[in-house]
């Protein structure tokens, strides 16, 4: 945790949305106060309800804090009370504004807009999208139904290294008690191959196809589809904290796969059409998700849902959680045959409700599309260049 396949750096396979990691250095200030003509004009291409939506989504986040807490933007810090305050004149002005041109003059007297400075210090940030599976599943195993979801072991624990000094401010390690040692915790193939999880009642349901669970652990969460039962909602809970590697980049560095040719379905295509090779591409990611039920979803890491075109997931060390965002990239034109036939600008308000491992520095944002395949197909196609921004009240 994205876009055409060649165009697949994307969340599904090359990039992943999936609370993952990656080292990115993080910049001393992610945000820069803009100015006047800096300041652009706004747009919002969704309608307005999803968006009144989303903000009242952030909004009972923020409740949930103490009213003192400080969150930064740039070189300045706002409360958590003052955020509530702003975020309630946005809705204000959005049902007080005629059009946008309208809003747009509102926003730039009573708000402070902030753009990311990007990857480059320019403001150039990579759009990736991300969605949430719904596959078939079971509460039991079965003949049909044999590849596990795991929820976390009671033995996987985090360290914060940060206790022990402060040269690795920020920094997390996950891992287990061997006798007396800490140790990394088990990679991939130690725990679908070699069953180190197995008969420890961890199991949360059961699918068809592991294919379909990798995929699912890179999403982050899914929708698991009972045949007697209620659908079962699964949402992040815990990583093994193994590196994650691009099965996608392997086959394209290997030359099995072409640049250009990359695809999810292409991809998936060449695991079912090579079971032979299957268990060792797969194993190549060591990374491994763990799973939790949740009632609804999917759910950022601020703990509300996510609402789809409206979500976003940022570097949460950098970024303001369940910030208000502007954002500006493009999106792909979709035909009925799921083959990419163009590419249509897009900009709206947003907001920053969601993070990713593998979203790391200034210049990555991971867009939520949705649930199901149709958000899926645009999901796993998007890749572009874009601009990111967000917006305080004065």
């Amino acid at each position: 945790m994205r876009k055409a396949l060649v165009l697949f750096l994307v969340p599904v396979i090359l990039i992943g949305c999936a609370k993952l990691t990656k080292d990115v250095k993080a910049p001393e200030k992610p945000l820069i106060l803009l100015k006047g003509r800096d300041i652009p004009s706004f747009d919002n291409d969704l309608n307005r309800e999803s968006l009144r939506v989303a903000i009242s989504r952030s909004i009972e986040f923020f409740r949930r804090l103490p009213a003192d807490r400080l969150f930064e933007y740039g070189e300045d810090q706002y409360s958590t009370s003052h955020i509530i305050k702003s975020m309630e004149t946005f809705l204000y002005l959005l049902d007080e504004a005629e059009d946008m041109e309208e809003l747009t003059d509102m926003v730039r007297q009573r708000f402070n807009v902030y753009q990311s400075v990007g990857s480059d210090g320019r403001g150039t940030v990579l759009y990736t999208g991300y969605y949430e599976p719904i596959l078939k599943g079971s509460l039991t195993p079965n003949g049909t139904y044999r590849w596990p979801l795991y929820k976390r072991p009671n033995d996987l624990i985090e360290i914060d290294l940060e206790l022990f000094s402060g040269r690795f401010k920020g920094e997390k390690i996950r891992a287990r008690y061997d006798g007396s040692r800490i140790v990394p915790y088990y990679t991939r193939e130690e725990i679908d191959n070699h069953g180190m999880l197995s008969g420890r009642q961890l199991e949360i349901a059961w699918l068809e196809d592991p294919i379909d669970v990798f995929f699912l652990q890179i999403q982050g969460s899914g929708q698991v589809l009972l045949e007697d039962e209620p659908t079962l909602r699964v949402n992040y809970s815990a990583w093994n904290g193994r590196p994650y590697r691009s099965i996608g980049a392997l086959l394209i560095n290997r030359g099995i796969i072409k640049r250009e040719e990359m695809s999810i379905t292409r991809l998936r295509e060449y695991l079912r059409d090579n079971p032979s090779q299957r268990e060792e591409i797969l194993n190549y990611n060591e990374s491994y998700i763990f799973f939790r039920v949740v009632e609804q979803g999917p759910l950022g890491n601020i703990e509300v849902p996510l609402t789809p075109g409206l979500s976003i997931a940022t570097d949460s060390r950098l970024f303001p959680k369940g910030g208000l965002v502007y954002i500006c990239a493009e999106k792909p034109i979709i035909d009925d045959s799921g083959t990419v036939i163009g590419w249509i600008p897009f900009s709206r308000f947003a907001l920053n409700q969601d993070t990713g491992g593998v979203i790391k520095g200034p210049g990555r944002v991971d867009l939520f599309w949705g649930s199901g395949e149709e958000a899926g197909i645009p999901a796993g196609h998007m890749k572009n260049e874009g601009k990111l921004y967000f917006l305080v009240e004065k």
